[in-house]
């Protein structure tokens, strides 16, 4: 995790207690791909999720066209005036690899990337520590996007997507000793974790174009993992239904599906689609 600070920084009209000359205390977060755009505004004191919204886009963008899809949705929405107290950036995308803390080096950040992922020389790479299972997520963050919100609001905190995937489902799987596959599902994409005995056995993320395509990355993960479909678990979170068809053809292969829960206590003024949809938006808070 990331936090860029500033000590001045643009002003904004801030919400106020209707009883009370005290600003209301908001918190902000923007998940990042370059298939779309989530918000959610989260008022800390009423413990109430107040503005939960997805933009996505007809095709996938490239981050300077994803940035000005941003600045244009800042623009016409009024809430994005407000003072918060905390904004937090979700960087979801596939420019990162898992290391173990031991082995770690600061200075190698573009080794643990260049096998896995195409990157340029000029791209900044980070990187998030994870300390439920000891390991560094080294990853490309959207800089563009980071100097922008960084422009408008001054302090604000970054992170990868599997880092909050990795930290919430282990928390989930705590003392629990069963095998497990979970998929993160998007509109073109999804990221899958595998668990045992508790610890993390991959992680991995997929683009995919149709639902045949999708069991087969399900499947490819299993058989690596001498996972047997008849007898697996696998957990669906994200954007997916029983109406979907990739439910269904998850279905046709692997019998023991059920779906996830974020778990979370928040109201909420306009409700998920489901208690496992926006899962990684939510739970960044």
């Amino acid at each position: 995790m990331k936090s860029i600070l500033t000590e001045t920084g643009q002003k904004h009209m801030a919400l106020q207690n209707k009883n009370s000359s005290k600003p209301i205390n908001l918190e902000l977060s923007i998940q990042i791909s370059l298939s779309g755009l989530s918000f959610c505004i989260l008022n800390r004191d009423s413990n109430t999720i107040t503005y939960l919204k997805e933009k996505p886009f007809e095709k996938n963008l490239n981050p300077i066209e994803a940035l000005d899809v941003l600045k244009e949705h800042f623009n016409d929405v009024i809430v994005f005036n407000n003072e918060f107290s905390k904004v937090t950036i979700i960087h979801d995308n596939d420019l990162s690899a898992l290391v173990p803390k031991p082995l770690f080096n600061e200075d190698c950040l573009a080794d643990y990337l260049k096998f896995n992922s195409k990157i340029l020389k000029s791209d900044f790479i980070t990187f998030d520590n994870i300390l439920i299972n000891d390991s560094v997520n080294v990853y490309v963050p959207y800089v563009n996007f980071n100097n922008f919100i960084y422009e408008k609001f001054g302090s604000f905190t970054y992170k990868h997507i599997s880092t909050i995937l990795i930290e919430e489902i282990l928390s989930v799987e705590k003392n629990n000793e069963d095998s497990r596959i979970y998929v993160n599902v998007s509109s073109n994409h999804f990221e899958t974790m595998a668990v045992k005995n508790s610890k993390l056995v991959l992680y991995n993320s997929f683009n995919y174009s149709s639902k045949e395509d999708f069991i087969y990355f399900i499947l490819f993960t299993a058989e690596q993992l001498n996972l047997n479909p008849e007898s697996l678990d696998l957990v669906l979170i994200g954007e997916i239904s029983k109406n979907d068809e990739l439910y269904n053809i998850a279905y046709k292969y692997i019998r023991n599906i059920r779906f996830g829960n974020r778990n979370d206590s928040y109201k909420f003024d306009q409700k998920p689609n489901s208690e496992y949809s926006n899962f990684t938006l939510i739970k960044s808070f």
